[in-house]
């Protein structure tokens, strides 16, 4: 059971600033709100909020969902998602966008369109299923995200069965596919691809990021055995997006993402959410681990 300390001293000792206004490094992601907070719009302010970037954000769809299904979901209104774009792109100074869960094509349709003279990095998480096994993308609307969204991506972050689905082909089984498949994402005009080894087999897994220049860059770790990983799609296109907002490169971006998220993960255990998938831990660099 968690309890208050009984000497709240310290957690008010907070150090003052003199108002001086600095840079801020702004993010905006484009995604469905998850209510069991481990995927969607929740994950990714965290991961934002955990890097040390500002995040906004615009809701293209409600779902009902927990650690074990998603039970319902409710498109939001196309007026309404325009209209949520437009009201942050026009005031504040957005540095990088995430886009995660679209569901429709009218909804992707909608999202291009609104992002007409969006000129910063953009990355794509071509979301079609959750960690549960529930569609997230309609049928008809894959041909629209491959053929109108992917050209728009400075990074495409799909897992094996997301890339093999666009592809039409079968799914990846060695990293070779892996590699090959992220080229041919990037020939549909995506300027880096990561091929996410998530849903890989072996003792070792490990992410290829797939420049449209040929250059090929692998980061491996060992293979965390856990059921939490709700929302680690989500967590790592974002912190992908936190990066490039903060003024990184595409391959160093990567790099700190694929950190993140790994420590991320090695946290996940030591939450106690639920009794299905349970969330990665967003925030272990601060709080719930001895």
């Amino acid at each position: 059971m968690f309890q208050c300390p009984r000497d709240t001293t310290d957690l008010f000792a907070l150090p003052l600033y003199e108002a001086e206004q600095i840079m801020t490094a702004i993010a905006l992601t484009i995604a469905g709100s998850d209510s069991g907070g481990g995927a969607g719009i929740q994950a990714d302010l965290k991961a934002m909020s955990a890097l040390g970037v500002f995040g906004t954000s615009v809701i293209t769809a409600v779902t009902a969902q927990n650690t074990k299904a998603v039970t319902a979901v409710q498109g939001i209104e196309l007026d309404i998602i325009a209209a949520q774009i437009d009201a942050v792109l026009s005031d504040i100074n957005v540095n990088a966008i995430k886009i995660g869960m679209l569901a429709t094509s009218d909804i992707i349709n909608t999202v291009v369109a609104a992002l007409d003279g969006f000129d910063g990095p953009i990355v794509v998480d071509p979301v079609m299923i959750a960690k549960s096994g529930d569609a997230l993308l309609a049928d008809e609307a894959v041909k629209t995200l491959r053929d109108v969204l992917i050209p728009r991506a400075t990074v495409l972050t799909p897992n094996l069965p997301e890339a093999a689905v666009l592809l039409g082909q079968g799914e990846a089984t060695t990293g070779q596919d892996a590699i090959e498949q992220g080229k041919a994402l990037c020939d549909l005009g995506a300027k880096t691809v990561v091929m996410k080894g998530g849903h890989a087999s072996g003792e070792v897994c490990t992410d290829y990021l797939v420049e449209s220049n040929g250059t090929i860059t692998d980061l491996s770790v060992e293979r965390i055995e856990t059921k939490n990983t709700h929302g680690t799609g989500c967590t790592l296109s974002s912190s992908i997006a936190s990066g490039l907002a903060k003024g990184l490169s595409v391959p160093d971006a990567f790099a700190q993402a694929h950190h993140y998220l790994n420590n991320a993960i090695l946290a996940a255990d030591t939450l106690d959410i639920g009794n299905g998938h349970g969330p990665v831990h967003h925030f272990h660099a601060l709080w719930g681990r001895n």
